[in-house]
């Protein structure tokens, strides 16, 4: 397993759709592209899905090509594996980052999400989202409220899947 996306930033998105990347994501799309080589631009991959979906995610090389290979396993024609085409390859925008440590977001994505003049990036591990922050804001202050008072997570990594 590569290196992992960690934490979260919030940065300006110009009138052509362009936005700075965290640089210690910069540092993990290099290292999730095997084609990637010093002074070269890290390609990428961003699905943004149907209406359900209200962020864009990131996704490196290496972890698209993980997903494309679990979805090349399923049966050709399975409802599951169509289903998944849609979602990864149709619904999906390849991509590089810019000399300048940029993403450019095309206008359809930026309206997908109501993306303005600010971008919400969060780490995921082996993806990252990026968010309108009000909307980030939404969904992080509902799910925290459906969660039991004395929730803890850290049982999750003991397999306590009940807590």
């Amino acid at each position: 397993m590569g290196r992992r996306f960690r934490g979260e930033s919030q940065h300006k998105v110009d009138s052509k759709g362009r936005v700075s990347i965290p640089a210690s994501f910069r540092r993990v799309l290099e290292a999730g592209d095997p084609n990637w080589k010093s002074g070269e631009n890290p390609e990428l991959v961003i699905v943004y899905g149907d209406a359900k979906r209200n962020f864009l995610e990131c996704y490196t090389m290496e972890a698209i090509d993980e997903v494309d290979s679990k979805i090349d396993a399923l049966p050709r024609g399975s409802v599951a594996r169509k289903a998944l085409q849609r979602l990864f390859h149709g619904q999906s925008f390849p991509t590089t980052v810019d000399e300048t440590g940029r993403l450019v977001l095309p206008a359809k994505l930026r309206k997908k999400i109501d993306l303005e003049a600010e971008a919400f990036f969060f780490a995921t591990g082996d993806t990252f989202q990026i968010w309108k922050p009000e909307t980030y804001e939404a969904e992080e202050e509902a799910w925290a409220t459906d969660l039991p008072e004395d929730f803890d997570p850290m049982a999750f990594l003991d397999g306590d899947q009940e807590a």
